[in-house]
């Protein structure tokens, strides 16, 4: 079966070593083990035009993995000169843990942030900038990160951020409170009541088809754990966006079901960080890089890979 997971890829039937040198980059896949012994899948993708010019941190959102679409944000921003690095959260993808169970979201971000710091160590990296990219509960814990870490990065690409979940998929009262309350006898059970979120962040029909062909996608239900732990986060990081200080780039959509763009735009408004932007796409849904029509990926994009060249001392 794991063999099997392994053969399948987004794009179709070439190979990871012949699609990744199509695509002029050269990419690898290891196992980490965290300081609290997980074992957890990663990947770098890294350019082969030339020495990188910086390093991009990745962080996948629930139910999600670094090797299906979301490496291909990762492969675009290699061909542009930047090594990228990620891994599988515990519970996610190939990483060790129960699927789709998150019980701690602190030592996640701890993961994150010794594995990171490992990449940094390496010599042939040097000083370059390193930067964090999030997409939805992925842009949640980049703050997280910046928080246990203030000065040990240069900024934060932020993908439709799960700062608050959004009251349209948010479990109405008294769920939220019940769930609590179980979750302290039953944190892995699975029985949250909640859409499948696949269809509510894939605008284009294709790509939905796509989306779901992922073998290791998490596609049962929210357990209870997890749900509590999230609500716990996103209502800490709603508090605390005043003390967001890093230099970032938020894009969302402005028709975003899954994650609420006001938040967003609530954390551009209140963070004291003096570099912050905003980019809010009328008629986009929650899956930006991947599930909208290409044109609009590639406006997004370019306004990804402008905000890094800023802040890069070499553009490609």
């Amino acid at each position: 079966m794991v063999e099997r997971e392994e053969n399948l890829h987004y794009w179709g039937d070439i190979s990871e070593e012949e699609y990744y040198r199509l695509q002029g980059i050269k990419g690898s896949k290891s196992v980490y083990t965290s300081p609290r012994g997980l074992s957890l899948f990663a990947r770098s993708w890294l350019p082969l035009s030339g020495p990188p010019r910086g390093i991009i941190f990745g962080i996948h959102g629930y139910g999600n993995d670094i090797s299906w679409t979301f490496q291909s944000t990762s492969i675009f921003l290699a061909q542009k000169g930047f090594a990228c690095f990620a891994l599988d959260m515990e519970g996610h993808g190939r990483s060790q843990g129960l699927r789709g169970y998150v019980p701690h979201v602190d030592l996640v971000v701890q993961d994150c942030l010794s594995f990171f710091n490992l990449i940094k160590q390496d010599p042939n990296f040097g000083a370059l900038p390193c930067f964090l990219y999030g997409e939805s509960m992925g842009g949640a814990l980049c703050l997280l990160v910046h928080f246990a870490d203030p000065n040990g990065f240069q900024g934060a690409v932020l993908v439709a951020p799960m700062c608050k979940i959004s009251d349209k998929v948010r479990p109405r009262w008294p769920i939220p409170q019940a769930l609590t309350f179980i979750s302290n006898f039953l944190p892995t059970l699975a029985i949250v009541p909640t859409e499948d979120l696949l269809h509510k962040s894939i605008k284009v029909e294709e790509k939905k088809i796509v989306g779901n062909k992922n073998p290791v996608r998490y596609r049962g239900k929210p357990r209870l754990g997890t749900v509590v732990e999230l609500l716990r986060v996103t209502q800490l990081l709603s508090e605390k966006l005043r003390d967001v200080s890093i230099p970032f780039l938020v894009v969302h959509g402005s028709a975003d079901v899954v994650t609420d763009p006001e938040v967003s735009r609530t954390l551009y408004e209140e963070a004291s960080s003096q570099d912050k932007t905003l980019k809010i796409y009328e008629g986009m849904w929650h899956s930006l890089l991947f599930g909208e029509p290409d044109e609009n990926i590639e406006i997004v994009r370019t306004d990804i890979l402008s905000w890094l060249n800023d802040r890069c001392n070499t553009k490609i």
